[in-house]
């Protein structure tokens, strides 16, 4: 098994590439994860990768800003996403995918028109369990996993944590079904009434930080069966997922050091220190 991790390109918008990678590298990620709006360039794309080659990372390119909720114009601009990014060498591409009032034959359509680029371009294509998406919910992306044999997750499972209220010791079977698909994930910790935890290094936290950790444990022994890649994000977000002290601007926890942390204690407990 060999497991790779990308440091999120979110949160740290303010720096130039050089700088970003520069400090990506030092910190030991092997490459980052980079949510390419739709009105980025093609020279814009190409100098990204250029310091990124630089710098000896890897991409993980993500799509996540196709809002529109006329289906038609939605599956039209989905599609020019890919079209726009298909030649780029990616790990893999991780895609926020449809909205959560489209119907499943709809949402089913764009998760097919990922898989032909997919097939097309040999990238994998990984649909994160996000809300507001397709697989806002468990008991939902079930459904979907269920129909569709080869539908490959980024395992974001905070966002279910928080949508169902708990660490959903009642959906156990369904947990584990979106357990066996998933190929790429994002270690972000949720609580039953929120996405992310204030800080994942302090005692009153380790419950929820334990439950996550259970699951990726799972996902890391079936990567172990089957030695394969598996990639992992860890994504402690800026502002407002994390929690700013009231009339200021001041964060309660620096993105950055946590997400540091994060990788850290994941490279030490599934053996793949520096």
């Amino acid at each position: 098994m060999v497991v790779q991790f990308f440091c999120p390109r979110w949160g740290s918008d303010d720096l130039s590439w050089d700088v970003f990678c520069q400090k990506v590298s030092n910190a030991g990620y092997d490459g980052i994860e980079f949510a390419i709006p739709r009105a980025t360039t093609n020279a814009e794309l190409q100098e990204i990768w250029n310091t990124t080659e630089k710098h000896n990372l890897k991409i993980i390119a993500q799509h996540f800003d196709t809002y529109e909720a006329d289906y038609t114009k939605h599956y039209d601009l989905y599609c020019s996403w890919f079209e726009k990014v298909k030649e780029l060498p990616c790990v893999k591409i991780n895609s926020q995918t449809g909205k959560d009032f489209f119907t499943m034959e709809q949402n089913t359509a764009l998760i097919d028109a990922a898989s032909k680029i997919s097939k097309q371009t040999g990238i994998q294509i990984v649909h994160e369990t996000h809300r507001n998406k397709f697989s806002f919910a468990s008991h939902i992306t079930k459904q979907y996993l269920e129909k569709i044999p080869d539908l490959k997750l980024t395992l974001d499972i905070s966002h279910w944590v928080c949508v169902a209220e708990s660490f959903l010791e009642d959906q156990q079977e369904t947990v584990q079904l979106a357990l066996d698909r998933a190929e790429h994930l994002h270690a972000r910790v949720g609580y039953p009434c929120g996405p992310q935890i204030p800080d994942p290094r302090v005692p009153e936290w380790e419950h929820a930080l334990d439950a996550h950790l259970g699951w990726w444990d799972k996902i890391v022994e079936r990567k172990k069966k089957e030695n394969g890649l598996l990639t992992i994000s860890p994504e402690f977000g800026p502002y407002p997922y994390m929690v700013h002290l009231p009339a200021t601007s001041t964060p309660i926890a620096n993105q950055w050091d946590v997400n540091v942390y994060m990788m850290n204690l994941l490279r030490k407990r599934y053996g793949c220190d520096l």
